[in-house]
């Protein structure tokens, strides 16, 4: 579907400027310095900004990129997928990560300041993770809960840490009585939106409300942005709450085991890339968006279904053509087995596979480059 724009760009909040190093042949080496030249190929500066659960990959990625391009800046502004996808929508980020695609409705209805009119936009599956339910109650450390359970707590149906349906699933462990305090997100998070798209999907009686990246509802505490939820879960007791996983290892939170047919499954890189992989793209979409369509039933052992794909978002050409061969560059390095080694490393994301990254390398090539 092709994107209209009516209205001329008004500040763009990074200016890049291309520094040829040898010809028009070194373009699509990834961001890697010519081996022809003593200079890196690209050279300028470029900030995007968006989701906040990869922020850590997305550090890593400009880390090894900008080691790679001596000559360029890339910086990241962790506001929220909602708030990323606005500045990229309104010409003012060349590149936005998202914890969700741009849905159909809006894509049609645009426009994309930062695009050439009648071009469209590419959006690129590259940081894959599981989503934690993370919790605080002393003296307890892990625990197994199924759908309805998790929902249930979040609804506000589910008001105490010894509720029999939670104690029916963790035989052996001492629940005291103390309130279950749901910690949620403020602002509007592709995170909040695949956390309600799990609760919908796989505990529909529970759990009533379509999903969205705004909470449904008036209950609990609300936080900002990943940081926030994770400090107020940390901070409480009795609180429990959902994050990127890389936060919830990184601050060494209580986490649940999530039932997935008779088992019970604990987050990890390779669980969240399995249910990845299962699942289709989304019909209807242009060749350079890859949207996934996540199936959060799956019963296939091993599969932990709370995941969350982590978008890049560009433009397939851009009004200021400047800023495209770093931004081109830059989704180049991210999706290159060294760009996903480095994310995983540093995030504990789930490294795409490798039939993923011939797509999402296809789509990236559809940028337009001086």
């Amino acid at each position: 579907m092709k994107i209209s724009r009516i209205a001329q760009v008004g500040a763009v909040a990074a200016i890049a400027a291309l520094v040829l190093a040898g010809c028009a042949s070194n373009e699509g080496t990834g961001g890697t310095p010519s081996e022809e030249s003593d200079g890196p190929v690209l050279e300028g500066e470029i900030a995007g900004g968006g989701a906040s659960s990869q922020e850590v990959g997305v550090n890593a990625w400009i880390a090894g990129f900008q080691t790679a391009n001596t000559g360029v800046t890339i910086t990241y502004d962790p506001s929220g997928s909602g708030a990323g996808r606005d500045s990229f929508q309104a010409g003012a980020f060349p590149f936005a990560g998202s914890d969700r695609a741009f849905d159909a409705d809006e894509i049609a209805a645009g426009p994309f300041d930062g695009c050439v009119e009648g071009t469209d936009i590419i959006e690129l599956p590259t940081y894959i993770s599981p989503i934690a339910v993370i919790f605080s109650v002393e003296g307890v450390d892990s625990l197994n809960l199924d759908a309805a359970t998790i929902a249930g707590m979040f609804a506000g149906t589910i008001t105490n840490w010894n509720d029999p349906a939670i104690a029916a699933l963790n035989e052996g462990v001492e629940l005291p009585d103390l309130a279950v305090t749901p910690v949620h997100r403020s602002d509007d998070s592709g995170t909040t939106e695949n956390f309600t798209d799990y609760l919908f999907q796989a505990a529909p009686d529970a759990w009533t409300y379509e999903p969205d990246g705004v909470w449904p509802i008036p209950s609990g505490e609300a936080a900002q942005g990943t940081s926030g939820v994770v400090s107020a879960v940390a901070g409480g007791n009795g609180t429990i709450g959902y994050a990127d996983a890389s936060r919830a290892a990184e601050e060494g939170l209580s986490t649940v085991a999530v039932q997935v047919g008779d088992e019970f499954v604990s987050y990890s890189p390779e669980a969240a890339a399995a249910i990845v992989d299962a699942s289709p793209f989304e019909e209807g979409r242009t060749a350079g968006d890859l949207a996934i369509s996540l199936d959060r039933t799956s019963e296939a052992a091993g599969v932990y279904p709370i995941v969350l794909v982590s978008y890049m978002i560009a433009c397939e050409e851009y009004v200021d053509a400047a800023v495209a061969p770093i931004v081109k560059g830059f989704l180049q390095y991210v999706a290159s087995p060294e760009g996903q080694d480095e994310a995983a490393a540093a995030a504990g994301s789930a490294p795409i596979s490798d039939s993923l990254r011939d797509k999402v390398t296809a789509a990236i090539d559809l940028i337009v480059t001086p």
